[in-house]
């Protein structure tokens, strides 16, 4: 006999496989399909993220935190503005030991397979399979986005992200660090836990400097790091391979919806995750923004009443106005924030530097940011 599932996730990536962990618990039965894999990729995963509190507690509700060598805590974050402004979060004013914890890609992934493979409710498919709710976790570039008729509205920004890791000279003393350029903006996130001296790296350069960059020899290319930070962290030495992506701001204009099947009851589909949005990383939000997506949605699943199917739209468009509402104020920021440092006119530099030194001392209003930011009400 055909086997039968409640749920068909499309995109096992992090958002895709914590999303069948928390449905699994629930005892759903859930078939959990990968994307299509990129045409090409790099040798190895450059990738770091900055995931808060918020992320933290979930993740380790799965017993999928990476062991500590993979996720290094964030005690300070210093940003810094292009005419003298700068900006310093500290964790012991807000009673908390991180701000945040730069985690490894490729360990957060390896932990959240075991817990899958280890999970019986959830079976790893080939292909898509018929069921009445189908979750859509394939990222930016998903198509069954498009299958669906949802409409991906797209700004693109003239910037493209440069990721890499670079050994530094001194420790990284467990702070994040940024710098506002006038040509970009550069991010150091440390890795290698609290005496560590590596640091993931995320440049947003200006489109047109992408090519060169991606072109230097490591020697050159560590040497322009260097002189974008400031040499903070003394001689740097390339230890990776670089990425790069271009960086947008954009939003599906429906997360839900169904479509017929013959024969049978019209089935749901649901968008989330970089599949439903993106915004810049200048906040290092993105995932944090996809994990609560599948959070809330396992969390309206999880509470509906029991005559009601996971297909039932109106939980589907519970979810879409809570997520769409908590993702307003994000997205504004970040775009307000890239389209001020995108401006080069004495007058807006002038202004950029005056209001990160007000907000540096605004007390209060800093440690909202912060614990908002934390994923802390």
């Amino acid at each position: 006999m055909a086997q039968t599932f409640d749920i068909c996730i499309r995109g096992a990536g992090i958002v895709g496989k914590t999303l069948a962990l928390l449905l699994a618990r629930e005892r759903l039965k859930v078939a959990l399909v990968p994307a299509p894999a990129p045409s090409s990729t790099a040798a190895a995963d450059v990738r770091a993220y900055a995931l808060n509190t918020a992320s933290r507690q979930l993740l380790e509700s799965l017993r999928s935190w990476p062991d500590a060598e993979h996720a290094t805590a964030v005690r300070q974050m210093q940003v810094q503005g292009d005419q003298g402004g700068a900006v310093v979060f500290d964790a012991e004013p807000q009673g908390v030991d991180a701000l945040a914890w730069i985690v490894d890609v490729p360990a957060l992934e390896a932990r959240l397979a075991e817990a899958v493979r280890f999970q019986p409710q959830v079976e790893v498919m080939d292909a898509p399979v018929a069921a009445p709710l189908t979750v859509v976790c394939e990222g930016r570039a998903s198509s069954t986005r498009a299958e669906f008729g949802a409409r991906f509205d797209i700004t693109p920004y003239a910037q493209h992200a440069i990721a890499t890791r670079v050994r530094c000279e001194h420790p990284h003393g467990q702070v994040a660090r940024q710098w506002f350029l006038p040509d970009g903006i550069l991010a150091f996130l440390p890795l290698g836990g609290p005496a560590g001296n590596s640091v993931a790296v995320v440049w947003s350069v200006q489109q047109e400097q992408v090519t060169s960059l991606m072109a230097l020899p490591p020697e050159a290319f560590t040497q322009a790091l260097q002189t974008a930070s400031q040499q903070a962290l003394g001689t740097l030495t390339l230890c990776a391979d670089r990425a790069t992506w271009p960086l947008q701001l954009a939003k599906a204009d429906r997360w839900c919806g169904s479509t017929p099947a013959a024969g049978v009851s019209p089935r749901s589909w649901v968008l989330a995750g970089d599949a439903a949005h993106n915004v810049h990383p200048l906040a290092g939000q993105g995932l944090n923004l996809g994990l609560a997506d599948v959070q809330a949605l396992a969390e309206v699943l999880r509470t509906r009443d029991y005559w009601r199917s996971v297909a039932d739209q109106r939980l589907l468009r519970r979810y879409e106005r809570e997520r769409k509402a908590a993702l307003l104020p994000m997205g504004l920021a970040t775009d307000g924030l890239q389209q001020l440092f995108a401006r080069q006119e004495a007058p807006w530099q002038a202004l950029r530097n005056w209001g990160m030194k007000g907000f540096e001392s605004s007390g209060p209003l800093k440690d909202f940011v912060a614990r908002r930011a934390m994923g802390m009400r």
